[in-house]
């Protein structure tokens, strides 16, 4: 198993090696919104609460995370569509749970390059340490590449479904979440009913947790704990949906048309 998830990954990973455009987009628009906010926020702490350039500048750099965790898989699988590979990975001795495994393990790789990145930036132009926030960090991110990978297998599975329709989806989904999981700002902000929305959602646990740390000192278990239990609640259900979709494509012959466009 863990030979073929290896091969995989290092399909995905040859990509970036072969294509320095590819591996550049990686990290060029992470750094340009966060040198964009970045600006923006500094002009807000001349005028509003200094802890906001904290909170704005935490917030994006763990909604990138997020961000790309989910954009590792779609893309993984968008790729395999443009060069016409789809069907030689499902005709390939590869069980889905490799597949999804190695673009999983593809988003570890990518989110983790872009914390170290913005959080390099974020310090030298902003003076922002994103470590202050402590042992909190790893299962914030963790509960953020949880989420990511089940928004992923969700958009992969219409992608599957619906085919080159459906790849605007891609980059459209996670920004579906985005005004309701409290990035930038607390969630008694949001209407009333938005907010029951947004606590059905592990991200906006981990937003507010970012800032309850950042402001008071102390981390919030419990949402830690919230957060965790509502992603193995939407991982399970993305795993299904994505299983269920497959089997409709297959059922219907979409894999053979998908693989053709």
């Amino acid at each position: 198993m863990w030979l073929r998830v290896s091969a995989l990954l290092l399909r995905y990973l040859f990509l970036y090696r072969r294509s320095k455009i590819r591996a550049g987009e990686i990290l060029f628009w992470p750094v340009m919104n966060l040198i964009l906010w970045g600006f923006v926020t500094a002009y807000f702490k001349r005028l509003v609460l200094p802890e906001a350039v904290v909170f704005l500048l935490g917030g994006l750099i763990f909604w990138d995370v997020l961000f790309r965790s989910q954009m590792a898989i779609t893309l993984s699988l968008t790729e395999e569509i443009w060069v016409k590979n789809l069907l030689n990975i499902f005709l390939a001795p590869i069980r889905i749970v490799e597949l999804l495994l190695a673009t999983c393990l593809m988003g570890v790789i990518r989110a983790v390059a872009n914390v170290i990145v913005l959080g390099g930036v974020a310090y030298l132009l902003y003076a922002f340490n994103l470590l202050t926030i402590g042992l909190a960090l790893v299962p914030f991110l963790a509960s953020l590449l949880l989420f990511g990978w089940a928004l992923g297998m969700c958009t992969m599975a219409l992608m599957i479904r619906f085919g080159q329709a459906a790849e605007a989806l891609a980059w459209g989904v996670p920004f579906l979440v985005q005004p309701v999981s409290a990035v930038f700002y607390p969630v008694d902000v949001l209407p009333g009913w938005l907010q029951t929305i947004a606590y059905l959602l592990p991200s906006t646990y981990v937003f507010e947790g970012m800032r309850a740390v950042l402001q008071t000192g102390s981390i919030a278990v419990s949402m830690l704990l919230t957060a965790l239990a509502l992603n193995l609640v939407y991982l399970a259900l993305g795993a299904a949906f994505f299983g269920w979709m497959l089997q409709q494509a297959r059922e219907r012959g979409y894999l053979s048309r998908l693989g053709m466009q």
